[in-house]
């Protein structure tokens, strides 16, 4: 291995993807340094290598599992596996982690990226003005979007990971929100698409093999926390990602029922994911935390609770500071409070539900709307949450779903855990009368 100061081990896990081949063209002709990478993929696939050749890279060696490939002076190793064999992103990404040979740096990604010229210098310089900041910084984010073709659309926004909700096991979910800064930003989470670090993040806050899909980001952002890593945010466009991928085969729809009803696999997709999310969930209590072995577990340099208190979320409680869901959107926390009960008493039980609605149920365009009511309700009939909204504000609320629906989020917290059941929607028209209540099932 070179011994240069800026060596990158590349980490990219590859499911079945097209856009495997245009991804590596893009990261090495955009190296200024392309001699320095190191890139190593976890390929699952069917084995045919005919679109490695087809774009041009030189077999060099091959053997039951392992391949090696040049193009354009850069070796690259691939790490074959037939794609009904793969446990999952995380599991295929640890088996990239363990051919880490102590590069200076690491960069993972998955493959379908596309990346501005000179990127590696640009991830290193932008990484080392924050040494006076950390000691142990880490870059991540979802990069804008592309969509590929002859003519790629690359977009030209920036955007900073935020909080969405809690998935039904109680692992919180984020999403991005888009912002403009001068320089890079603080955040609690971790995009596994885009991951920029020093080298020793590959060993000390590996890829868990055991978590399939649900859980992966937010579980590697409190262990990178708990040993000693700060994440920030670019502030500047360094790569791109394709998003929608809607005709590009999946995992799910491979690891099927039905596949395994014909003896195709062993597991099935969402058998690995609810294993998987449980043991997300067991690590976010310290007591069973202290069972997991390292490198899977919490690390000791930071507690688990300073993280909370950094991105303003009770992980246990499932509450939320009014500022992390609210219009600022708040995703790190600069001062600490000053008294624990105080701040469990800041925050507050978030609820956010997105209800179906056809045209026939909600009439939008009516206009002998004065207001509309919308309710929603405890098991017991007791309400949670009353607002009522004008015409306008409430259609903000819908977004369309095709022509025949439209989808209504509802977001809202409460003080206290209420445990949502019913929703009510009604129309108060200008004859200063109740329309009929539509009711709906949270």
């Amino acid at each position: 291995m070179k011994t240069s100061d800026s060596t990158i081990f590349v980490n990219i896990a590859s499911y079945r993807d097209p856009e495997l081949c245009p991804t590596l063209h893009s990261l090495i002709h955009g190296a200024e340094k392309p001699e320095n990478l190191h890139i190593v993929i976890c390929w699952q696939d069917n084995g045919d290598i005919q679109s490695f050749l087809d774009a041009g890279l030189t077999l060099v060696s091959q053997s039951e599992q392992f391949y090696q490939f040049r193009y354009r002076g850069v070796l690259l190793k691939v790490i074959a596996v037939n794609y009904l064999k793969s446990e999952g992103a995380c599991w295929a990404r640890y088996q990239v982690d363990q051919c880490y040979q102590q590069e200076r740096y690491l960069l993972q990604i998955d493959s379908h990226c596309r990346f501005i010229i000179g990127w590696d210098t640009a991830m290193i310089t932008m990484l080392e003005s924050l040494r006076s900041q950390s000691s142990k910084p880490v870059l991540s984010c979802y990069p804008p979007a592309y969509t590929p073709g002859h003519d790629e659309d690359r977009k030209d926004y920036l955007s900073r990971l935020v909080f969405n909700d809690f998935s039904k096991e109680g692992i919180v979910a984020q999403h991005s929100t888009q912002f403009k800064a001068d320089a890079p930003t603080r955040s609690g989470y971790i995009a596994g698409g885009f991951i920029f670090a020093d080298g020793h993040f590959v060993t000390r806050v590996p890829n868990d093999p055991a978590i399939f899909f649900i859980g992966e980001e937010f579980n590697r952002a409190m262990r990178a926390w708990t040993h000693g890593y700060d994440v920030w945010t670019v502030h500047r466009i360094i790569l791109w990602h394709y998003y929608q991928r809607q005709n590009a085969p999946k995992v799910w729809d491979d690891h099927s029922n039905e596949a395994k009803e014909k003896g195709l696999i062993d597991t099935v997709w969402w058998q690995r994911n609810q294993a998987s999310t449980l043991h997300v969930r067991r690590l976010l209590n310290t007591d069973a935390a202290e069972t997991f072995s390292q490198p899977w577990g919490l690390g000791r340099q930071r507690s688990l609770q300073e993280f909370q208190y950094r991105i303003g979320i009770d992980l246990i409680g499932q509450r939320v500071h009014p500022d992390v869901w609210g219009t600022e959107k708040v995703s790190w926390f600069e001062d600490l409070p000053d008294d624990h009960q105080k701040w469990v008493q800041s925050l507050r039980f978030f609820h956010n539900k997105t209800l179906m609605l056809s045209q026939d149920e909600i009439n939008l365009t009516r206009n002998d709307v004065v207001w509309w009511h919308v309710g929603v309700y405890s098991q017991a009939k007791r309400p949670i949450m009353l607002r009522r909204y004008s015409p306008a504000a409430f259609c903000q609320l819908f977004t369309n779903d095709g022509q025949q629906s439209r989808q209504l989020k509802l977001r809202f917290d409460t003080l206290s855990c209420a445990d949502a059941q019913t929703v009510r929607i009604c129309a108060f028209t200008d004859r200063y009368e109740w329309d009929d209540v539509l009711e709906k099932s949270w």
